[in-house]
């Protein structure tokens, strides 16, 4: 939940009272309760954001270091992680700090035996209970910034008389919610497709004019999480100098070959006894990790690099995709589209990194425009940002023949999205808003990919391209009807005053543009004489009229246009209650050994003909 503390939308100044010990520049300090300050409307206010969820909470004593120190360092192996930086609550805390000074707070219900990131443990019992944790943690947090370490403000526990579950952290922040609105929203509507798993809301609140705030709500559409992703060694391929040292102080085996067979993926022992070979004299499979030197170390990189062919390629079972069952499902929850088609392609690798790209291509939809609209996901966490630089966005802007599929890429709505999971998601940029078109394999597989969705639409979009064109072609027609009438009842009024001289006997000589063998357009009209003479009754009692001529030509346009959409499907996906017309029906025979096809019971009909089984 969000809630304003004060500034209006209007284009004016206004006292905003910021709560506790706020100051606007970002220091504590004391006596600053009830501070007032002209803030101009646009720019920076102050917002109090709540972000709740029902996972497996923090244990007690962690929750300092989890959330009040900034860590890095290199890994024993390397896992498919979610998001571009981490989750994002020490950046919160640090905005807080910055923008406010003011502390963060969590609250947590820690359930044992539990770990999140596929750590292991269930929240749920055998029988199918939700498990909860017996204490509440309560905790106010600071970070000192230059020590990189928490100061903890408060942090006790209490009896879970609740049953509360999960996490709860509170920060006081100040931002620009009418510039970045959209993006909240946006941000939102992208994590609802790719997660459908997961309910999700939003609550903003505005103190000043309650008649601002809304509220968003994203219900879970599948009971179906993907797997864990696992952690894996280093492949060969994706080591460098630094990682291979640190590989190298750390590991527990004894030599050299066991090191490389242990502590990297993909090589087996025959691989590793070739690798060593060709490192040369001064390497031996039974000499210690601990000898090899800093010449050593860059010669066993280089060859590690360059040797592909030795190794196995990176498994990409180790991931985590969301699954086109899934993907499908969270893009017709939020967009609602007309139709959609999802691919996944084969597992990929770059670098000794595996990759897996989903993608799918919707039609339609209830805020869908008119073109090509890319949503990107990066280890199912969507990108807002820098999309035109993107590999998804220009795949589909320039690698794809829409016109191959059907589909016309600058009046259809398509909507085509592209999720990208990896243990090492090659981002551009210190933002990590969009992934480089410069890696083949990855460009390769979502073209691929989307070819694949286009390939599944082509068949419906053919029918409702010939449905569109018979639509296009009744309305035409139906345009021009009154004209025609008008000009049809013309000529056979013409033809009637003329039949009527010749029968008086007044004579007058046609046109030499219509003359043809001496014949009049009445004689040359092709009908019998008996015909002839009823519209011209007709026409002279009124019974034939513009309007009655309108109405025939018009009950003739729906009637062509009825048989040629038959038994196709509509633009809506539903189908016509016409009956199979019988006449179009033929036998087909293996051996036509009946005298009388009828008399053979078991007969496999279809549309189009009628099977009968041989007399065995």
């Amino acid at each position: 939940s969000v809630e304003f503390l004060g500034v209006d939308d209007d284009d004016e100044e206004e006292d905003v009272k910021l709560p506790g010990n706020v100051n606007p520049k970002g220091k504590k300090g004391a006596g600053l309760k009830g501070t007032t300050k002209k803030i101009r409307a646009g720019g920076e206010a102050y917002f109090i954001v709540t972000v709740r969820d029902n996972g497996c909470g923090m244990a007690h004593d962690a929750i300092p270091d989890l959330l009040g120190r900034v860590l890095s360092g290199s890994k024993y192996g390397v896992r498919q992680t979610r998001g571009k930086f981490g989750l994002g609550a020490k950046m919160a805390l640090i905005w807080s700090k910055k923008s406010t000074g003011v502390p963060i707070r969590i609250k947590t219900s820690h359930v044992k035996g539990v770990r999140s990131g596929g750590g292991g443990g269930s929240l749920v019992t055998e029988e199918g209970e939700r498990k909860i944790g017996p204490k509440v943690s309560s905790c106010v947090l600071d970070i000192d910034i230059y020590k990189n370490c928490p100061r903890i403000i408060e942090h006790e526990q209490q009896s879970n008389t609740e049953k509360w579950i999960g996490t709860e952290m509170q920060v006081l922040v100040a931002g620009n919610w009418t510039t970045y609105k959209s993006r909240v929203v946006q941000y939102l509507q992208q994590l609802a497709i790719i997660t459908p798993y997961a309910r999700l809301g939003m609550d903003y609140s505005n103190r000043s004019d309650e008649k601002k705030g809304m509220t968003l709500r994203f219900e879970r559409r599948s009971e179906q999480m993907p797997a864990q992703a696992r952690e894996v060694k280093h492949h060969p391929t994706s080591v460098n100098n630094l990682l291979v040292q640190q590989l190298l102080e750390r590991t527990s085996n004894k030599s050299l070959i066991k090191f490389l067979t242990g502590d990297l993926s993909g090589i087996t022992p025959t691989a590793a006894k070739k690798l060593i070979q060709k490192l040369g004299s001064s390497f031996d499979g039974d000499m210690s990790p601990d000898e090899l030197d800093d010449k050593q170390t860059t010669r066993l990189v280089q060859l590690l690099r360059s040797s592909d062919s030795l190794f196995k390629s990176p498994d990409g079972g180790c991931l985590s995709p969301l699954g086109e069952y899934n993907l499908n499902l969270g893009i017709q929850k939020v967009v609602e589209p007309e139709i959609i088609a999802t691919a996944r392609d084969k597992p990929g690798a770059y670098d000794g990194h595996p990759f897996i790209v989903e993608a799918a291509v919707s039609l339609g939809g209830k805020d869908a425009k008119e073109g090509i609209t890319v949503v990107r996901f990066a280890n199912r966490i969507p990108l807002l940002f820098e999309g035109g630089a993107d590999v998804a966005t220009r795949v589909a802007n320039s690698k794809i023949k829409w016109s191959t599929y059907k589909i016309d890429h600058k009046k259809d709505r398509i909507g085509v999205f592209v999720s990208i999971v990896s243990t090492k998601v090659p981002f551009k940029g210190t933002g990590k808003e969009y992934i480089g078109d410069d890696i083949t394999e990855i460009q390769l597989s979502v073209k691929r990919a989307l070819q694949s969705c286009c390939q599944q639409l082509r068949a419906h979009l053919a029918k409702r391209n010939a449905l569109r064109d018979v639509k296009e072609r009744k309305s035409r027609l139906l345009k021009y009807i009154p004209d025609v009438s008008r000009s049809l009842f013309g000529i056979l009024e013409g033809m009637r005053k003329r039949k009527l001289e010749e029968e008086e006997g007044v004579g007058r000589r046609a046109s030499p543009r219509k003359r043809v063998a001496g014949q009049s357009p009445a004689k040359r009209l092709k009908m019998s004489e008996r015909e002839k003479t009823t519209i011209m009754n007709n026409i002279s009692q009124g019974k034939l009229t513009v309007d009655t001529i309108k109405e025939r030509l018009i009950e003739a346009v729906e009637v062509t246009a009825n048989a040629a959409i038959g038994d196709n499907e509509d633009e809506d996906g539903g189908k016509s209650k016409s009956k199979n017309d019988d006449s179009q029906r033929q036998p087909l025979y293996i051996v036509p050994i009946y005298d009388d096809p009828k008399q053979i019971q078991h007969v496999i009909q279809h549309p189009l003909f009628d099977f009968f089984p041989m007399n065995v």
